[in-house]
């Protein structure tokens, strides 16, 4: 691990579910960064790579949600929006949500959410910035928001490969925590040999069986 991504990962981050609706059904993306820029006719920073389907629609529609995680948020809500991609599938199915302005808001024991315009947009190679002017604003369940600390120390959950913070797993450092093994669907990390597990053993972030495992190097 370089030194510049040991200092990076000092910033703090959250967990935040950007939202938006592309004419036929609600999709979205996780992020881990977004904040203020000013609080009189607030505006707010998000980024998105420039992959995500959430970013194409956005960038049609001019309009997006941030839903804010807590630590009670069901964990599925991560995987569900974090891992797949909206073009490929209805990532809202079976999530608790509502609509606010037209554009989905979570109920998944969020902290609160805000509804937010396109200010502009600033382009970096491989993530686009967005300024977005808060008009409407919710109040959450009053849950401690979800850091991005807590995601990956208590959660356990990996890093979406869009995300800003990705790293490439050989680049993670492992000396002296024994053998563990990565869940390639969502990158959770189980410590130990996963063969030692019960057949029926599910990954505790997204539910898939054990063989979804690979070794890591």
């Amino acid at each position: 691990m370089t030194t510049e991504i040991k200092v990076l990962r000092n910033l703090s981050y959250g967990m935040y579910a950007i939202s938006v609706t592309d004419g036929q059904r609600p999709t979205g993306c996780i992020v881990n960064t977004v904040f203020q820029i000013t609080s009189e006719n607030p505006i707010v920073a998000v980024s998105l790579n420039k992959n995500n389907y959430t970013y194409q629609v956005i960038k049609q529609t001019g309009r997006f949600s941030v839903s804010i995680l807590s630590e009670q948020t069901n964990r599925s809500v991560i995987t569900a929006l974090g891992f797949t991609s909206g073009k490929d599938k209805d990532k809202f199915e079976g999530l608790k949500y509502h609509f606010v302005d037209n554009l989905p808001v979570l109920e998944e024991e969020c902290s609160g959410a805000l509804i937010c315009d396109v200010v502009s947009m600033t382009e970096t190679p491989t993530h686009i910035v967005i300024l977005g002017k808060v008009v409407q604003a919710e109040e959450g369940k009053g849950a401690q928001p979800m850091t991005y600390r807590y995601y990956h120390e208590v959660v356990k959950g990996g890093t979406p490969q869009n995300a800003p913070s990705y790293v490439e797993r050989q680049e993670e450092e492992s000396a002296g925590q024994g053998v563990e093994y990565v869940c390639k669907i969502c990158g959770y990390v189980h410590k130990g040999d996963i063969a030692a597990e019960p057949e029926d053993y599910t990954c505790p972030i997204c539910g898939v069986s054990k063989s979804n495992f690979t070794k890591k190097n």
